[in-house]
């Protein structure tokens, strides 16, 4: 067996609004569209999947939060309904997906010789959170790859977000060990916004885009530095203002998708493709790409 490869990561933010815009027929909500930028930056996204033909998408997603371990999805088939519970209105979409078992049980073994407290999600009948969902839609609505959920483990940040990020790192390689030690030909996703800070009232029409501005000018300054960098390959320099970007912004990346991300990819120096930045209620949401086929500058 060949040893596996990661091909690619995306920043895979997970605004229901961007299925809700869509109007795929498995979200039951209609609408007029909206949040465009982002949905056309997925499609360029869903290109590059589809071309590569890897053997599992892997997501990382804040909203599935645990606290005792780092979770992996351990069914072989799941099927259920997901509904939002902050934007019911807007996203009841029925899933159906395959899971990648044995590299959830390698990346299971990995964590833990890692040192770190993991766990399998054995349960059939557990109803997948819909950040997993929307990232995992956005990037293949085939949904024709099989994936693998990885939960948020919130309990290192009660003590400190270097404890948090520490930790992200440690995940990151022992999932890139057990994608190759498993031969799997692999995809990325950290399903994380930027800057999230929102604002907390929709307008009457919720895809009236001249309402959709950034929260304060702060937050888009913060999110253009640090995509400048992501730009650039400055992975190092990245690493280093994460924490002051999480305290000055909320940064949803303080889940620890980006860190587990970049970790398993090796921090790697290849310029990111930012193929789109647009806000979601107030929200700075980036669809950016790693092409790890391409190599250095």
């Amino acid at each position: 067996m060949a040893e596996g490869q990661i091909l690619a990561g995306f920043l895979a933010p997970h605004p229901p609004h961007l299925v809700y815009g869509e109007n795929p027929d498995r979200n039951e909500p209609r609408s007029t569209g909206g949040w465009e930028m982002l949905r056309w930056a997925y499609e360029k996204c869903r290109e590059k999947i589809k071309a590569c033909k890897p053997d599992v998408i892997l997501v990382h997603s804040p909203h599935w939060m645990t606290i005792v371990g780092h979770h992996f999805l351990r069914v072989p088939h799941l099927k259920g309904l997901s509904v939002d519970p902050i934007f019911p209105h807007i996203f009841r979409y029925n899933y159906e997906m395959n899971v990648d078992v044995e590299l959830a049980d390698a990346c299971y073994e990995e964590a833990r010789q890692t040192g770190l407290v993991a766990k399998k999600m054995t349960n059939p009948n557990f109803r997948v959170d819909y950040g997993t969902i929307v990232s995992l839609h956005m990037l293949n609505p085939d949904w024709d790859i099989p994936i693998l959920g990885i939960s948020a483990n919130n309990s290192p940040y009660f003590y400190s977000t270097e404890i948090g990020q520490e930790q992200m790192v440690k995940l990151g390689q022992a999932t890139a060990r057990a994608i190759a030690k498993t031969g799997r030909r692999a995809v990325l996703a950290a399903s994380n916004t930027l800057s999230h800070l929102h604002y907390d009232r929709e307008p009457e029409l919720i895809e009236d885009m001249h309402k959709e501005v950034i929260f304060n000018n702060n937050q888009y300054q913060w999110d253009m530095r640090v995509l400048d960098l992501m730009r650039k390959g400055q992975t190092e320099q990245l690493m280093t203002v994460l924490p002051e970007f999480m305290e000055q912004t909320a940064a949803e990346v303080k889940s620890g998708g980006l860190t587990w991300m970049l970790s398993a990819m090796g921090f790697p120096r290849t310029p990111a493709q930012v193929h789109g930045y647009w806000t979601v209620i107030g929200t700075g949401n980036a669809v950016v790409e790693w092409d790890l086929t391409r190599g250095t500058v």
